[in-house]
This record gives structure tokens, sequence and C-alpha cells, in this order.
């Protein structure tokens, strides 16, 4: 998928947008995010990202609620209002937003840049309740080509299955955008202690890609929302965050693509390159069935 602006180098400044969506306010939550994405492209960010259903909030109570609280992507309002400002500020976008399409509702996230529309993400693995009003995405996991790299989209709960995130870096992607919405869960998961930013913080690791988290604060219908958002390196550092746990902040960092494009590990690993994709079998993918593979020739002994 192609965007259609200049090419640019690997030098890239990137922020994600730290947000407390306000449910079922989406007038509100749309000017926050506008106001938010004008003050970090005024502080030079070129690619940024907003959190997991920043335009509606999170808590829904019903399908009707939802589906009453959804909107057409591209075609509706959020969308529209996303795409006229990523152009006028000639900015790279992916928001989170509750989608609709016929009958059928999404966990979405759209992707806009200077020169429009671009492309959507729909969450594959949706957690709990989310069941019960949205449908499972079905779309794959595309990636994006932009003139500074190539990007894919991942939302909240995709991180705790890394097949999600190792299709995504095979194919090429860069930087993962992660619109999240980390809730207060403990023991899993507390403020204190914000296991997904850890986790997301292991696949960069393990797939050497940059990862922007862009959580959400506050509280909404008895659930707490933890905050974190981070940026982190293909070695898995945090390059800025994790932000606050209560606030909203906008998070930047200047990152170099060619690190990521990069999966050597040492002189005789790389990230890729030393998968045992002979043994792991056609339940991941790979093709095969375990145990009838060989494993590949040594090499001859000095």
């Amino acid at each position: 998928m192609k965007d259609d602006t200049s090419s640019g180098g690997t030098n890239l400044r990137v922020a994600a947008l730290q947000m407390e969506p306000l449910f079922g306010q989406k007038s509100a939550n749309l000017d926050e995010s506008l106001r938010m994405i004008t003050r970090a492209a005024k502080l030079g960010a070129r690619l940024m990202v907003l959190p997991e259903l920043c335009d509606t909030g999170y808590m829904f109570q019903s399908p009707e609620e939802a589906c009453g609280l959804s909107e057409p992507v591209p075609q509706g309002a959020c969308s529209r209002a996303w795409i006229e400002i990523a152009a006028r500020e000639g900015v790279y976008l992916c928001a989170g937003i509750a989608e609709r399409e016929g009958e059928a509702l999404y966990n979405s996230v759209m992707i806009a840049g200077p020169g429009g529309f671009i492309g959507k993400y729909r969450k594959m693995h949706l957690w709990d309740r989310e069941k019960l009003w949205f449908k499972p995405g079905n779309l794959g996991f595309p990636v994006f080509d932009l003139p500074f790299g190539r990007i894919a989209c991942r939302i909240c709960y995709d991180v705790w299955f890394p097949e999600s995130t190792r299709i995504l870096a095979l194919q090429g992607a860069d930087i993962i955008c992660d619109s999240t919405n980390w809730v207060d869960a403990p023991p899993l998961q507390t403020k204190s202690k914000p296991t997904a930013a850890h986790s997301a913080a292991q696949m960069s690791l393990m797939n050497a890609v940059y990862t922007i988290c862009a959580d959400r604060v506050g509280a909404e219908r008895g659930a707490a929302f933890i905050g974190n958002s981070c940026i982190i390196d293909p070695d898995g550092n945090f390059s800025a965050g994790p932000a606050s746990p209560d606030h909203p902040e906008i998070l930047l960092a200047d990152i170099n693509l060619e690190k990521a494009r990069n999966k050597a590990r040492s002189e005789h690993n790389s990230v890729f390159g030393d998968r045992r994709t002979d043994f792991y079998g056609s339940l991941l993918g790979y093709g095969g069935v375990d145990g009838d593979a060989q494993p590949p020739e040594s090499p001859p002994l000095p």
C-alpha cells in the first residue's frame, strides 16, 4: 500500500498522544485530539499515534450504544477531521476509532497523511466484552509504505499474541503503531506495573522494530486506565516514557529507521535468520509437520 507523497530520510520524530477521552462525547474528544495533533506537529512530530477508541471512549454497555457512536471509515465526521488535519499539518497519524461497515462494527485504526486517507486496521484479537459488539478484524495484518518507511498497526490486546508483531515485522514493518486502552486489572496489570508496556518492549526487542504505544488515562464506567504510553526502540529500550499513569501527555522521540532494518544481533545471529521454521510446524503457519523436517546441515568444522 503506497502513500503518494515524496520520499524522505530515515530520521524521524514520532509522538504518542496520551489522551483522556470522555465516554460518548465524540465532539469533545475529537476537539481534544485535534488540539494534541496540532501541538505535536508544532513540536516537530511527523508520525503520531492516538489511543484505541479515542473518538468514543471504551466502556460500551450494548451493541446499540456502540452502533450509535460508531461511524464509517473514512467517510465519518471524525475520519474526515483527522484526514483534514493530517493534510493541513503535513503529518501522518494513526487514530483509534469505532468503525461501522453496514451492520458490522469493528474496533479500528484509521491511517491518514498529507495526501489523504491511507488505510485502516481492524483489531484481530478482541478483549473481554468487546466481543459483544465488535467483530474480529477481517483485513489481516496490513503494512503501509510511507515516504520514510513502512508502518503497521496493532491494537491493545493484539500485543499478547506474538504472531501479530512477528507477521508485521516479517512483512518489513519498521514501526508498529499501537493504539491502546490498557486497563487497570490487578494482579495482571496496574498503574505501577504496566505489564503491557513491558510486553510491547519485548515484542520490539524480539522483532527489532520500533513501537509507539499511545494509551489513555482516566476512569470510565467503573474502569480505570493506566496511561504509561511509551515509544520503544528495536533493542527494547524506552526511547520515551512510560508516561504518566494519570494525566494526558505528548511523548516525543527521534528515531532512526535504519536501526529497525538491521536484524543482526551479533556477527553470527539474526532475528529472522535464526528461526527454525523447519521445526515450528504447520500450526504456526510455516508449513511442514513437526517431526518430519530435518535440521539444516551444520557447517563443516574448521
